[in-house]
């Protein structure tokens, strides 16, 4: 007898061997033993047969159930995940300029450096010019010339005047000697503006500040021969900027050139400062589409007066959407990761009864990380996320826990 066998059957045969002749000898108390033995090793038996049955089972049913992929969803967030835009941007001193000599000479003293805060009209630097200080006293000796000379011509003109009245002169001599005090006259003027333009020359021998801000270069040092640029290229003395207000100019997509509106709030945030935003105002746009990068060019004037933020930071720039420009179909948001480009056109894997259903959609804008979709996804749909370029429609697969609006 095999273990194979149904237990009930080995109860009959150890039943029938205890009626049969060989065994009628054998006493009441034995038998009931035998009896129980048997019992228990039948019900031994059975279990074993019963246990490794279920087994199998449980063995296919495991086999069968790991062969149906596991996907990870995701549920679409409702409504638009951020209504702005993010561009770069780098800040710009609000006044910027180079400061040159207006005059030739020598540096005699420089009062300022980089980094010095200068207020308008201070003096930065002193230059000394002898070739002007020595034409201005030529010029003012000529200019006392020139109005003796024309002192002599008035009363020779008046005394001309006088002589023509008793007819002691004739009419031709007494034009002349006007004329030669009208002549003379020029000149003294001539000589006074050659003095005042010296005079200025000699002034532009002390630089001042054009402007209230910070010298962010110094060129120059004492002795240094001084180019204005008469024969030569002049040499910028100093750099200064004014930092307490910086402009940042930003290129705005030609999509998104309704989000620049003039006087719309801006935020900036730089990497230097993690947790903090700063607060900007566009002020004005060029009022054109650049036919090369199809942009907008936007200024964004922002506050600096602590001059935490230095010039030429590169910064991000978020220009929130006008509700005005908002789709009016209700949207929704998913991740990126999610999409599918397939040559029928953009589709995404939807999970149904268990099933893939490759679901065709429209996209409107594009946030980066997420998108926003205006048809073909409901709000309980089970987006696949990383789906694998060979899925096909109508697999059978498991789902993950599901996750709302793209987070991990």
């Amino acid at each position: 007898m095999t273990i194979e066998n149904d237990p009930s059957e080995v109860v009959q045969a150890n039943a029938e061997l205890l009626t049969t002749p060989s065994l009628k000898m054998v006493s009441g108390p034995m038998l009931a033993g035998l009896s129980v033995a048997a019992l228990v090793v039948g019900a031994i038996i059975y279990g074993g047969i019963h246990a490794r049955a279920q087994a199998e089972t449980d063995l296919g049913l495991r086999t069968e159930h790991a062969s149906v992929p596991t996907v990870n969803v995701v549920r679409p967030k409702s409504g638009a995940m951020s209504q702005e835009i993010v561009l770069p941007g780098n800040t710009q001193a609000y006044n910027d300029t180079p400061i040159y000599a207006r005059t030739n000479g020598y540096l005699t003293h420089w009062y300022v450096d980089i980094g010095t805060h200068v207020m308008q009209g201070q003096l930065l630097a002193e230059i000394d010019t002898p070739e002007i200080n020595r034409q201005l006293e030529q010029a003012r000796a000529d200019l006392k010339n020139a109005e003796a000379n024309e002192q002599l011509a008035e009363i020779t003109a008046e005394r001309w005047k006088n002589l023509l009245k008793t007819s002691s002169v004739s009419k031709q001599e007494t034009d002349q000697a006007i004329s030669d005090l009208s002549a003379r006259q020029a000149a003294v003027d001539s000589k006074i503006a050659d003095v005042h333009r010296l005079e200025e020359l000699q002034s532009f021998e002390k630089v001042y500040a054009p402007f209230s801000g910070v010298i962010t270069a110094r060129n120059t040092d004492i002795g240094a021969l001084i180019n204005a640029g008469a024969g030569g290229v002049p040499q910028e003395l100093f750099h200064m900027a004014a930092v307490d207000r910086l402009r940042v100019y930003v290129a705005v997509p030609e999509v998104d050139s309704l989000a620049a509106q003039v006087g719309a709030k801006a935020t900036l945030a730089l990497d230097e400062f993690p947790d903090e935003i700063f607060e900007g105002k566009i002020v004005r746009d060029s009022h054109s589409i650049d036919s090369a990068s199809r942009t907008l060019n936007v200024e964004v004037d922002v506050e600096n007066a602590k001059e935490r933020i230095k010039t030429g930071a590169y910064v991000f720039v978020h220009l929130k959407i006008p509700r005005q420009t908002e789709t009016s179909v209700q949207s929704l948001t998913i991740p990126a990761n999610t999409l599918l480009f397939r040559s029928e056109g953009l589709r995404v894997g939807v999970v149904r009864n268990n099933r893939v259903a490759l679901t065709p959609i429209k996209i409107g804008r594009d946030f980066g990380a997420t998108v926003e979709v205006v048809s073909g996804l409901l709000p309980t749909d089970n987006v696949i996320l990383n789906p694998s370029d060979s899925l096909s429609g109508g697999r059978e697969v498991q789902i993950g826990r599901p996750q709302v609006g793209g987070s991990k």
